[in-house]
């Protein structure tokens, strides 16, 4: 699962970059523990990657797209994972207090926030229209919630 975090029309996502030069964005998130409520899972997963609390009677992120990836990674990962992708949004003060690199079994990254319409040409894991909707509060369609799959054939992780 992940969240796109948004703060106005700046979007949270974690860069690492490669032996190569080249970076690799992500969206905060990670996988939920066996028995995990989904709520609970995102809530943990957004404190550990970018430090962000959501109090427990706060508005749960709302479910946005969800993404069939069958996609080599490193790390572990199975080979076939379902990603749920929600989206939050945040009080501009908070983005001050939340962490600025995250390190997980897949490497260190930089947490860096960019205008989500700068997104569309950057190499994405998962891969979510970020730069679509006109603004980022924009309704989700349900008809568009799923995403195209993914598969080695369609996205590397170079």
């Amino acid at each position: 699962m992940a969240a796109a975090v948004f703060d106005g029309d700046d979007v949270a996502l974690v860069r690492r970059v490669k032996p190569t030069g080249a970076s690799h964005y992500s969206l905060p998130g990670g996988n939920v523990e066996p028995g995990e409520d989904l709520g609970d899972a995102l809530r943990r997963e957004l404190h550990e990657e970018l430090g962000l609390r959501l109090a427990p009677d706060a508005p749960a992120p709302a479910f946005t797209w969800l993404v069939d990836a069958m996609v080599s990674r490193p790390g572990g990962t199975p080979p076939r994972k379902l990603h749920l992708v929600y989206r939050a949004h945040l009080a501009p003060v908070l983005r001050t207090g939340l962490r600025t690199t995250e390190d997980d079994e897949v490497g260190p990254g930089d947490i860096v926030w960019l205008n989500h319409r700068q997104t569309g040409s950057l190499h994405l894991f998962p891969r979510v229209p970020l730069a679509g909707p006109a603004h980022p509060r924009a309704p989700a369609e349900p008809a568009q919630a799923l995403l195209p799959p993914m598969n080695d054939a369609t996205f590397t992780c170079a």
